[in-house]
């Protein structure tokens, strides 16, 4: 049997937007509603959430019943041990934060994939799925998709070195961390963080990789879509429960 194609990783080399939600509710049956959603993509976060590898498992388990939607996971850092446990699991895409050289990057490519290409560890027993594929190590590293954070200045400085190494598939704007980082704390939304992001996008475009961010608002989204941003997150699962949630109950307290 073949290693299974990762959707995902084919739908940005052929540049056909994707459109994602981010989960941080951690739970599989809220994860299970936004599988159903019709999203392209959910963001399994690991980094800003309570988040472990069991959890993440099983929410990955869970999205893969539901052909369409392709799970991605956000390690919590970009440590080599961490990526080959992901990968394990059964993930074919990750997200690492806080990515500001392209020294950095070419370190957290080579753990994306086994040797000789890479220096990610082999498994001596598979539980996961990936058992089942007698060619899994051979052919892995053609399904695995590597999408690095930009987030910092530094990073912003360096986007065109991180943008120009082979086996990065994406980058990915950080407009909280962006902001703190040009000294506009809790303001991502300020004109300059605004400016630097448009820039970025465009630039990753021209690099020919494909450039992501998360907003929801539905006009900024927009923006970025038609700047030329091949993956974005549209919305949080936390975001979307609080805010119908207090609609909701406010809706019935002003009758009261």
């Amino acid at each position: 049997m073949q290693t299974p194609i990762n959707p995902f990783k084919q739908a940005l080399r052929q540049r056909q937007q994707q459109i994602g939600l981010w989960l941080g509710l951690t739970d599989n049956s809220a994860t299970e509603i936004c599988a159903t959603a019709g999203f392209d993509w959910l963001l399994l976060d690991g980094e800003h959430t309570p988040n472990d590898l069991r959890s993440l498992r099983d929410q990955a388990q869970t999205i893969a019943g539901y052909p369409g939607t392709h799970a991605i996971a956000r390690v919590p850092v970009g440590d080599t041990a961490l990526i080959k446990q992901y990968l394990d699991l059964g993930l074919q895409t990750l997200l690492v934060p806080m990515v500001d050289t392209a020294e950095q990057t070419a370190r957290l490519v080579q753990a994306m994939r086994y040797p000789p290409h890479g220096i990610r560890g082999m498994a001596g027993s598979r539980a996961s799925r990936w058992g089942l594929y007698p060619r899994y190590a051979f052919e892995a590293n053609d399904q695995v998709c590597l999408l690095v954070q930009a987030e910092t200045s530094t990073a912003l400085r360096n986007l065109d070195a991180i943008a120009a190494l082979d086996g990065v598939d994406g980058i990915f704007i950080g407009p909280a961390d962006l902001s703190a980082s040009m000294g506009h704390v809790g303001n991502p939304n300020h004109p300059q963080v605004q400016a630097a992001i448009d820039d970025a996008i465009v630039r990753i475009v021209r690099a020919g990789k494909a450039a992501g961010i998360l907003t929801s608002d539905e006009h900024q989204a927009r923006h970025y879509l038609a700047l030329g941003a091949t993956f974005v997150a549209v919305g949080l699962d936390t975001v979307l429960l609080a805010r119908h949630a207090r609609a909701l109950a406010a809706s019935f307290k002003k009758a009261d």
